[in-house]
């Protein structure tokens, strides 16, 4: 939002007036819904007031700070929701009732919150529109799809059933990456401490001889050196670098682009294809679940693009819905992102013609569904060479550069 120096002429008298909008033309509109018996001269654009600029600084502080609400809190929630519409309780004592029982302070206030407008005669979908960075666009849909329909019971339990898969799914992919994250944070803290307390010992040794080092006892020798006078540093500069990189990540959008246009080349092995598989699976579940509850397919593909974290991909996904509003047909502009294979493009094909487009993206959901727990099922399997090549690196690295100088030494007392 922008702020504007709007002239007004009341009663023959000219006065200025600070405004919030988003550009010059709704800056007028407003100052004209505002002083209806007023003429607007001109609108100037200017700086935000000073007390303002503070108030956004410290919600942005705050926001950063802001713990984010577990999926799980989110689900149960919604599942209670559902049963007790679906019960006929009226919708203001069943968020009463959610805001007491749940255990999530920022869940209880919101909805509270929510419960507070529908009791002065919004709708839910206009009180829970606020909080749609909480709740993602999926819930605002289905809210939305519950209140015309009449059926708010079916849509959150549709919503639930929506959340309940994405949260298994990264749950999957977590656990499957915990094991190998574990051996290798233990085996850099193995290393980093024989540098540390083994390597000293043979310093001496080595300064002894007036002999050229090989290059693995040189790289010992400056790794320790490095740890020994400047280990806190580089932890300092390290956390520093990764907490960089995710504010780059969440406030630039350029950033944020690259970033993501990395992850997904096809040189980040495994990486790449999980990224793929996960977003593609979420992309296409929220879509057939929209699409079967009767959702337009427009207003379909506009919620569940939003769902796609990887900016790369949300671009390819952005051009579907442009391109049927052209007059090409839903598998004709997904086959223009290169993002479906060819026997999956036929059977949306197929099911556009047949009337049967949603039982056909159920099957499309299914095969990435399949894709992406087969990655994960042998992620293990995997990343274990992967990880035995640099676990051997590291042994390599620590014995040649302990033992060859050694054998230097030994050939030299000869």
């Amino acid at each position: 939002m922008k702020y504007f120096n709007v002239t007004i002429v009341e009663k023959g008298k000219k006065r200025q007036e600070m405004l919030k909008a988003n550009n010059k033309i709704e800056a007028v509109k407003l100052a004209k819904e505002q002083f209806p018996i007023a003429m607007v001269t001109k609108a100037v654009e200017t700086a935000a007031p000073l007390e303002d600029s503070f108030e956004e600084l410290l919600s942005g502080v705050k926001g950063a700070f802001k713990k984010k609400i577990p999926l799980a809190d989110k689900i149960s929630t919604i599942r209670q929701i559902a049963v007790m519409t679906d019960a006929g309780i009226a919708i203001n004592d069943t968020l009463l009732e959610v805001s007491i029982n749940t255990e999530n302070e920022q869940l209880k206030e919101i909805y509270a919150k929510i419960n507070s407008d529908i009791n002065a005669g919004k709708s839910l979908f206009e009180a829970i529109t606020p909080y749609s960075e909480e709740f993602g666009n999926v819930a605002l849909a289905m809210t939305n799809l519950g209140e015309r329909t009449g059926n708010l019971s079916e849509a959150y339990s549709k919503l639930g059933d929506i959340m309940e898969t994405i949260q298994n799914n990264a749950s999957k992919f977590k656990k499957a990456i915990r094991s190998p994250m574990i051996t290798l944070g233990a085996m850099a803290g193995a290393f980093t401490i024989l540098i540390m307390v083994v390597v000293p010992k043979f310093k001496g040794i080595f300064a002894e001889f007036k002999t050229e080092l090989p290059m693995p006892t040189k790289v010992l020798l400056n790794l320790e050196w490095a740890f020994t006078n400047y280990g806190l540093y580089i932890i300092i500069l390290l956390v520093a670098l990764v907490n960089v990189i995710k504010y780059l990540y969440k406030n630039n959008e350029d950033a944020k682009y690259q970033m993501d246009k990395i992850m997904i080349h096809p040189k980040f092995i495994l990486i790449n294809k999980a990224i793929f598989l996960s977003t593609m699976h979420r992309y296409n579940l929220v879509f057939g679940e929209l699409v079967k509850s009767g959702i337009p397919v427009s207003e379909a593909l506009d919620t569940a693009v939003n769902m796609v974290d990887n900016a790369v991909l949300k671009e390819k996904l952005l051009t579907v819905n442009g391109n049927i509003g052209r007059g090409m047909s839903l598998a004709e502009s997904f086959d223009i992102t290169q993002l479906y294979e060819n026997m999956l493009l036929q059977m949306i094909k197929a099911g556009e013609a047949g009337g049967q487009l949603d039982a056909m993206l159920d099957k499309v959901t299914t095969y990435y569904e399949n894709q992406f727990e087969e990655l994960i099922d042998n992620l293990s399997a995997y990343i274990e060479p992967i990880m035995g090549v640099f676990i051997a690196g590291l042994v390599l690295l620590m014995a040649l550069g302990i033992f060859l100088p050694m054998w230097d030494i030994g050939n030299a007392v000869k």
